[in-house]
């Protein structure tokens, strides 16, 4: 995958010399955008970027007050959406990505890592699920938004 991501950057890299900074952000934030939308449909589809389903959540009892039960939700239901997924675009990159707090939380399910579910509990060894990544679909959705700008 990354070769593919290098040959892609030393391919659009002559392309992009050409145009005005001004162009390059256009084109940037429009790529940006595109690539949060691919991220947020596999986030949605609970997939890593190989194709691979995540791991399933831990099981857990899911009985709140008494008599009543929560149904299950799907993971990561708010870091998908535009305000946790930000995207930058300027003539220089395009990076998607999240900040802050949700950064961390984010960062601990990608790599796999031990975190804290809150204050107070035990250290937990979280499952690897790759929230962000690159995707064939997505070097391919790179490359043709950067053919259709400049064949306008």
């Amino acid at each position: 995958m990354a070769n593919n991501l290098e040959a892609l950057e030393t391919w659009a890299s002559v392309l992009l010399a050409r145009l005005e900074p001004g162009e390059r952000s256009k084109l940037a934030r429009n790529i940006g955008q595109e690539l949060r939308r691919s991220q947020q449909k596999r986030v949605m589809a609970q997939e890593n970027p190989d194709g691979s389903k995540y791991a399933p959540r831990k099981k857990r009892d899911l009985r709140g007050k008494q008599g009543r039960i929560r149904r299950k939700l799907a993971m990561f239901k708010k870091l998908r959406t535009a305000s946790y997924l930000k995207v930058r675009g300027d003539s220089n990159g395009i990076s998607v990505g999240f900040t802050g707090r949700i950064a961390r939380i984010a960062r601990v399910h990608q790599y796999g890592l031990k975190d804290r579910a809150e204050r107070g509990a035990p250290n937990v060894r979280y499952e690897q699920r790759e929230v962000l990544g690159f995707t064939d679909a997505d070097l391919d959705l790179i490359r043709d938004g950067l053919l259709a700008h400049l064949t306008l």
